[in-house]
């Protein structure tokens, strides 16, 4: 059912509510009930209504329209809460200029809210695909250069989807152009950033998938589905286990062991990674600090969580971690938290602040995924960094490929050379350990040392005895 309410600001706000019934269900017996903030949404289809340039005419010929093929181009650039009102206004200006740059004057480009634009253009010399295409490319190209703002460069990346159809065609509907669009493009997102693609027919399949999949995940949110597996990392030289990395992993009652890949990137887009994020902050801290009570060792056991885009830009991050490392008695110093270099460079000067707070609670901070963004020596000397960790896909290559060796051993003396300790990901051959080991990497994980596994698993690894395994597990509520 849909619901519509005035907030505390006196506006109205749109909502989705489904009611399960989970009566029958142990540890619930009641009804769940999950809202799902609609307002954005509605405000768009608001928008769809009644912008001209939205309103497909039932007679192009009379209207003035050009009748034929039509072409949507949907524009995401990244988020950019983190900018602060101004400067993300002034980014919105220059993002518009820039887009008008780049289309003919018979094209129409509108933004539809938030950070989502829409490019309409009628009939394309030659290839239209080919055509659209190197529009999408042209725009692309220029909004992922540097944008000047108050003194200082930013740099913000954007996905595009295109999508066609036919103003002729009696079954032609503008918004399910739109929507085609809007699905092509979080394809490309889903593919990294500075992507484009073109819509097929398989894709609407995929989105249906998609808005189930994040229905289900609000579900395995209320029934307790999710837990914390863990990876061990090793020292290369000693080849001694001291440290674990927190992975979330979703148990689905039909579907099984649902990857990461699948559901992380639902639960960032529609905000749910936020409660979720701090839950598995929570837990993990939770039961390392369990384990290094029982563990008698000089260095503690350390662990690695990672922030995700929306967490690290969260004004109540600083005070999350302070709170789990408070409650928890996770050892002092012994927490990593890993960002990418996308994330830190959506702002920098705000990207500095926050890494330095997060450090005066005695955390470390790890580069992760190291080699396939920025990479640039002036932005690692500008951030409080401690780690690097070596992208998998680098590392894959290591003893076959030149270029491989040559980077992986560039970013090892790199680090040392900063003063920064080196993880190597992926790791899954001996021979991959070996050559890591005589390039004097710190750290590795992967295969060869161990898969991501539950609590109780890794306990008995440890060798710990069966009754401080695994701590109690807390609720995690997306409310």
């Amino acid at each position: 059912m849909e619901l519509r309410s005035r907030d505390h600001r006196n506006s109205w706000r749109n909502a989705e509510i489904t009611i399960t019934n989970l009566s029958s269900e142990p540890g619930v017996e009641g009804l769940v009930i999950n809202l799902h903030d609609t307002t954005r949404q509605k405000a768009v289809e608001s928008q769809l209504a009644t912008r001209a340039f939205f309103r497909f005419p039932d007679d192009p010929a009379q209207s003035g329209a050009v009748a034929g093929p039509h072409q949507a181009v949907y524009i995401k650039r990244e988020s950019t809460r983190g900018l602060g009102h101004h400067l993300g206004d002034a980014l919105l200006v220059e993002t518009a200029r820039r887009l008008k740059e780049c289309i003919r004057p018979a094209d129409t480009v509108a933004r539809l809210g938030g950070d989502e634009f829409v490019i309409l253009t009628d009939e394309l010399a030659g290839d239209a695909t080919a055509e659209t295409v190197r529009l999408a490319q042209r725009v692309l190209e220029r909004l992922e250069q540097p944008y000047s703002l108050a003194g200082k460069e930013y740099f913000i990346s954007a996905s595009v989807g295109i999508a066609f159809a036919d103003m002729t065609d009696k079954m032609f509907d503008g918004d399910a152009l739109l929507r085609d669009a809007d699905v092509a493009m979080y394809r490309a997102k889903s593919g990294g950033k500075g992507r484009c693609v073109v819509f097929d027919a398989d894709m609407r399949t995929e989105a249906i998938r998609r808005m189930e999949l994040e229905t289900e995940l609000r579900q395995a949110i209320t029934r307790n589905q999710l837990r914390v597996h863990f990876q061990p990392i090793v020292e290369l030289a000693s080849g001694d286990f001291n440290e674990v990395e927190a992975l979330v992993r979703w148990q689905h009652p039909l579907l099984g062991l649902v990857p990461p890949d699948d559901f992380i990137p639902i639960a960032e887009e529609s905000g749910l990674i936020i409660p979720l994020g701090r839950w598995v902050l929570n837990e993990a801290c939770r039961q390392v600090a369990v384990w290094q009570k029982r563990l008698s060792s000089d260095a503690p056991l350390r662990l690695s969580v990672n922030l995700s885009p929306r967490q690290f830009e969260h004004p109540q991050l600083v005070n999350d971690v302070e709170r789990v490392l408070q409650d928890s008695g996770l050892f002092p110093g012994s927490l990593n938290l890993e960002v990418t270099e996308g994330m830190i460079m959506r702002n920098p000067e705000l990207s500095v602040r926050t890494l330095q707070s997060l450090k005066a609670l005695d955390v470390r901070i790890a580069l992760d995924d190291f080699g396939t963004g920025y990479s640039s020596l002036s932005y690692l000397r500008m951030f409080p960094l401690d780690v690097l960790k070596v992208d998998r896909s680098f590392v894959k290559g290591i003893g076959e490929n030149a270029e491989d060796d040559a980077i992986v051993r560039a970013i090892i003396s790199l680090s040392d050379s900063l003063g920064l300790a080196v993880i190597a990901e992926g790791v899954e051959t001996e021979e991959q350990a070996r050559i890591l080991r005589d390039w004097s990497c710190d750290k590795a994980q992967g295969f060869l040392f161990g898969r991501a596994v539950s609590a109780r698993e890794l306990a008995d690894r440890l060798r710990l005895p069966d009754d401080v395994e695994v701590a109690a597990a807390t609720e995690l509520s997306i409310l």
